[in-house]
């Protein structure tokens, strides 16, 4: 099993920064992609970014230049940093990583993937 521990999210005025943080632990014996989703009321999952195992980043067309994402493949953590914060910005932000296993003595692997509880970020105009 997997487990995800997101921290770093809270309360913050419009054209602040924020700083999540994604951990994994368990038992695994490697990640492949790493990323971040948003989710609110009544929408739809958005993907935020993603981050490969090489460190290669995709964005979300309309977040671009504000938001940041970062891995630390020895701290099995995934990081996304915010700025100028927007109240449209407000909404859970949950972690998302797809781990890989080997499952026989020739290195043959499987993936899984697993999500984080999401972390709250509310942004005030």
């Amino acid at each position: 099993q997997v487990q995800l521990v997101e921290s770093g999210g809270g309360m913050v005025q419009a054209g602040g920064s924020l700083r999540l943080s994604c951990a994994a632990s368990g038992t695994f014996d490697g990640i492949n992609t790493m990323a971040w989703y948003r989710q609110t009321p009544g929408k739809e999952r958005e993907l935020v970014a993603t981050i490969s195992s090489g460190g290669s980043t995709d964005y979300a067309d309309s977040l671009k230049g504000r938001f940041t994402i970062s891995r630390d493949n020895a701290k099995k953590t995934v990081y996304l940093q915010m700025n100028s914060l927007k109240p449209e910005d407000t909404a859970v932000y949950l972690c998302y990583v797809e781990v890989r296993k080997i499952v026989n003595v020739e290195g043959a692997t499987v993936t899984r993937e697993y999500w984080g509880k999401g972390t709250p970020v509310t942004v005030s105009s």
